[in-house]
Protein backbone atom coordinates (compact mmCIF):
# COMPACT_ATOMS: atom_id res chain seq x y z
CA UNK A 1 0.00 0.00 0.00
CA UNK A 2 2.60 2.41 0.28
CA UNK A 3 3.47 2.05 -3.56
CA UNK A 4 -0.25 3.06 -4.03
CA UNK A 5 0.06 6.23 -1.79
CA UNK A 6 3.37 7.39 -3.33
CA UNK A 7 1.38 6.84 -6.55
CA UNK A 8 -1.18 9.00 -5.84
CA UNK A 9 0.90 11.66 -3.93
CA UNK A 10 2.89 11.83 -7.63
CA UNK A 11 -0.29 12.07 -10.09
CA UNK A 12 -2.06 14.16 -7.00
CA UNK A 13 0.49 16.78 -7.47
CA UNK A 14 -0.48 17.66 -10.71
CA UNK A 15 -4.34 18.38 -10.23
CA UNK A 16 -6.47 21.20 -9.71
CA UNK A 17 -7.79 20.76 -6.61
CA UNK A 18 -9.57 23.03 -4.71
CA UNK A 19 -7.48 23.07 -1.69
CA UNK A 20 -5.19 20.73 0.67
CA UNK A 21 -7.83 19.51 2.79
CA UNK A 22 -9.48 17.85 -0.76
CA UNK A 23 -6.07 16.58 -1.91
CA UNK A 24 -5.43 14.72 1.68
CA UNK A 25 -9.21 13.56 1.67
CA UNK A 26 -8.89 11.91 -1.87
CA UNK A 27 -5.29 10.35 -0.96
CA UNK A 28 -6.75 9.13 2.30
CA UNK A 29 -9.96 7.75 0.68
CA UNK A 30 -8.57 5.65 -2.11
CA UNK A 31 -5.78 4.53 -0.15
CA UNK A 32 -8.19 3.55 2.92
CA UNK A 33 -10.68 1.82 0.27
CA UNK A 34 -7.49 -0.41 -1.23
CA UNK A 35 -6.02 -1.34 1.91
CA UNK A 36 -9.68 -2.92 3.26
CA UNK A 37 -11.31 -5.22 1.53
CA UNK A 38 -15.07 -4.89 2.84
CA UNK A 39 -14.75 -1.18 1.59
CA UNK A 40 -13.03 -2.35 -1.80
CA UNK A 41 -16.02 -4.26 -2.19
CA UNK A 42 -18.71 -2.09 -1.16
CA UNK A 43 -17.05 0.63 -3.63
CA UNK A 44 -16.57 -1.43 -6.75
CA UNK A 45 -20.68 -2.35 -5.99
CA UNK A 46 -21.31 1.70 -6.06
CA UNK A 47 -18.82 1.62 -8.96
CA UNK A 48 -20.93 -1.02 -10.80
CA UNK A 49 -23.51 1.03 -10.53
CA UNK A 50 -22.35 4.05 -11.90
CA UNK A 51 -21.05 2.51 -14.81
CA UNK A 52 -24.53 2.41 -16.58
CA UNK A 53 -23.45 5.31 -19.15
CA UNK A 54 -19.52 4.16 -19.66
CA UNK A 55 -20.74 0.87 -20.18
CA UNK A 56 -22.44 1.93 -23.51
CA UNK A 57 -18.46 2.15 -25.12
CA UNK A 58 -16.25 0.64 -22.45
CA UNK A 59 -18.86 -2.05 -22.00
CA UNK A 60 -20.12 -3.30 -18.44
CA UNK A 61 -17.78 -5.79 -17.83
CA UNK A 62 -15.00 -3.21 -19.21
CA UNK A 63 -14.22 -4.50 -22.44
CA UNK A 64 -14.91 -1.93 -24.93
CA UNK A 65 -18.02 -2.56 -27.94
CA UNK A 66 -15.68 -0.34 -30.42
CA UNK A 67 -12.17 -1.31 -31.03
CA UNK A 68 -11.33 2.22 -31.26
CA UNK A 69 -12.11 2.11 -28.16
CA UNK A 70 -9.65 1.48 -25.05
CA UNK A 71 -10.64 -1.73 -22.83
CA UNK A 72 -10.90 -0.54 -18.98
CA UNK A 73 -10.73 -4.34 -17.71
CA UNK A 74 -7.77 -5.47 -15.79
CA UNK A 75 -6.37 -1.75 -16.05
CA UNK A 76 -4.57 -0.30 -12.92
CA UNK A 77 -6.84 1.68 -10.44
CA UNK A 78 -4.82 4.19 -9.54
CA UNK A 79 -4.02 5.18 -13.55
CA UNK A 80 -8.06 4.70 -14.32
CA UNK A 81 -8.57 7.19 -11.56
CA UNK A 82 -5.91 9.93 -12.90
CA UNK A 83 -7.02 9.80 -16.53
CA UNK A 84 -10.37 10.84 -14.33
CA UNK A 85 -8.97 13.85 -13.26
CA UNK A 86 -6.80 14.74 -16.27
CA UNK A 87 -10.39 14.59 -17.99
CA UNK A 88 -11.96 16.83 -15.54
CA UNK A 89 -9.56 19.47 -15.11
CA UNK A 90 -8.87 19.57 -18.52
CA UNK A 91 -5.17 18.27 -19.26
CA UNK A 92 -6.30 15.53 -21.44
CA UNK A 93 -9.23 16.18 -23.84
CA UNK A 94 -12.28 13.78 -25.63
CA UNK A 95 -15.73 15.25 -26.35
CA UNK A 96 -17.07 12.43 -24.61
CA UNK A 97 -15.09 11.84 -21.15
CA UNK A 98 -14.21 15.77 -20.75
CA UNK A 99 -17.71 16.22 -20.22
CA UNK A 100 -18.42 12.82 -18.33
CA UNK A 101 -15.56 13.11 -15.76
CA UNK A 102 -16.89 16.54 -14.74
CA UNK A 103 -20.17 15.43 -13.70
CA UNK A 104 -19.02 12.57 -11.59
CA UNK A 105 -17.80 12.73 -8.24
CA UNK A 106 -14.73 11.90 -6.28
CA UNK A 107 -16.37 9.20 -4.97
CA UNK A 108 -18.04 7.91 -8.53
CA UNK A 109 -14.29 8.53 -10.30
CA UNK A 110 -12.88 6.40 -7.33
CA UNK A 111 -15.74 3.64 -7.13
CA UNK A 112 -15.62 3.36 -10.92
CA UNK A 113 -11.64 2.96 -11.20
CA UNK A 114 -11.86 -0.12 -8.84
CA UNK A 115 -14.62 -1.62 -10.22
CA UNK A 116 -13.37 -1.84 -13.72
CA UNK A 117 -9.74 -2.34 -12.27
CA UNK A 118 -11.44 -6.05 -11.28
CA UNK A 119 -12.53 -6.37 -14.17
CA UNK A 120 -11.32 -9.69 -16.84
CA UNK A 121 -9.89 -8.47 -19.69
CA UNK A 122 -10.29 -10.25 -23.31
CA UNK A 123 -7.45 -10.31 -25.97
CA UNK A 124 -7.97 -10.75 -29.53
CA UNK A 125 -6.63 -13.64 -30.83
CA UNK A 126 -3.89 -14.17 -32.99
CA UNK A 127 -3.79 -12.77 -36.25
CA UNK A 128 -0.74 -12.79 -37.48
CA UNK A 129 1.65 -14.39 -36.07
CA UNK A 130 5.06 -13.05 -38.13
CA UNK A 131 3.70 -9.63 -37.09
CA UNK A 132 2.74 -9.81 -33.83
CA UNK A 133 6.46 -11.01 -33.62
CA UNK A 134 8.34 -7.99 -34.92
CA UNK A 135 5.83 -6.25 -32.67
CA UNK A 136 7.47 -8.18 -29.60
CA UNK A 137 11.11 -7.35 -30.68
CA UNK A 138 10.16 -3.71 -30.86
CA UNK A 139 8.03 -4.03 -27.32
CA UNK A 140 11.07 -5.40 -25.67
CA UNK A 141 13.21 -3.08 -26.97
CA UNK A 142 11.35 0.34 -26.14
CA UNK A 143 8.16 -0.13 -24.47
CA UNK A 144 8.83 -2.91 -21.18
CA UNK A 145 10.90 -0.44 -19.30
CA UNK A 146 7.20 1.70 -18.49
CA UNK A 147 4.17 -0.80 -19.42
CA UNK A 148 6.39 -4.40 -17.82
CA UNK A 149 7.56 -6.93 -19.72
CA UNK A 150 4.21 -8.53 -20.64
CA UNK A 151 2.14 -5.57 -20.86
CA UNK A 152 0.48 -4.70 -17.65
CA UNK A 153 1.81 -1.67 -16.75
CA UNK A 154 2.49 -0.67 -13.13
CA UNK A 155 0.81 2.15 -11.02
CA UNK A 156 0.44 4.82 -12.81
CA UNK A 157 1.37 3.08 -15.97
CA UNK A 158 -1.28 1.92 -18.15
CA UNK A 159 -2.02 -2.09 -18.93
CA UNK A 160 -1.50 -1.93 -22.48
CA UNK A 161 -1.96 -6.36 -22.64
CA UNK A 162 -4.93 -7.01 -24.57
CA UNK A 163 -5.94 -3.42 -25.67
CA UNK A 164 -7.64 -3.35 -29.12
CA UNK A 165 -5.38 -2.93 -31.66
CA UNK A 166 -7.46 0.01 -33.24
CA UNK A 167 -6.97 2.00 -30.28
CA UNK A 168 -2.78 1.36 -29.89
CA UNK A 169 -2.43 2.82 -33.58
CA UNK A 170 -4.74 5.86 -33.25
CA UNK A 171 -2.77 6.42 -29.59
CA UNK A 172 0.22 6.29 -30.75
CA UNK A 173 -0.60 7.82 -33.81
CA UNK A 174 -1.84 10.86 -31.55
CA UNK A 175 1.72 10.63 -29.79
CA UNK A 176 3.39 10.82 -33.08
CA UNK A 177 1.76 13.96 -34.42
CA UNK A 178 1.94 15.95 -30.85
CA UNK A 179 -2.16 15.73 -31.18
CA UNK A 180 -2.90 18.08 -28.32
CA UNK A 181 -5.44 16.14 -26.18
CA UNK A 182 -1.86 14.20 -25.50
CA UNK A 183 0.04 17.41 -24.20
CA UNK A 184 3.23 16.75 -22.16
CA UNK A 185 3.23 13.33 -22.40
CA UNK A 186 6.80 11.57 -22.87
CA UNK A 187 5.05 9.26 -25.29
CA UNK A 188 5.38 11.70 -28.28
CA UNK A 189 9.45 11.46 -27.81
CA UNK A 190 9.04 8.17 -28.04
CA UNK A 191 6.12 7.75 -30.86
CA UNK A 192 7.91 9.73 -33.04
CA UNK A 193 10.50 7.31 -33.49
CA UNK A 194 7.51 4.80 -34.70
CA UNK A 195 7.31 3.76 -38.37
CA UNK A 196 3.87 2.95 -39.62
CA UNK A 197 5.15 -0.47 -39.41
CA UNK A 198 6.33 -0.37 -36.13
CA UNK A 199 2.90 0.55 -34.44
CA UNK A 200 1.18 -1.59 -36.50
CA UNK A 201 3.62 -4.28 -34.92
CA UNK A 202 3.04 -3.31 -31.56
CA UNK A 203 -0.65 -2.94 -31.59
CA UNK A 204 -0.92 -6.72 -32.92
CA UNK A 205 1.37 -8.22 -30.41
CA UNK A 206 -0.13 -6.48 -27.56
CA UNK A 207 -3.68 -6.91 -28.69
CA UNK A 208 -3.38 -10.88 -28.01
CA UNK A 209 -1.54 -10.19 -24.68
CA UNK A 210 -3.75 -11.92 -21.77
Amino acid sequence: MRIILIALISCFSSLAFADNSTLLDAMNKFNRLMSDETLRQQAYEAGQDRIRFCGHCHGENGNSKRDYIPNLASQNPVYLFRQFEKFANGERKDYVMSELAKVLTLDDRINIAIYYSQQQVEPKPSVNAELEQQGAQLYNKVCFSCHGRSGQGMEEMPRLAGQPASYIKHSLNLFRNNDPSRANSPMMGIASMLSDKDIEAVAAYLQQLD
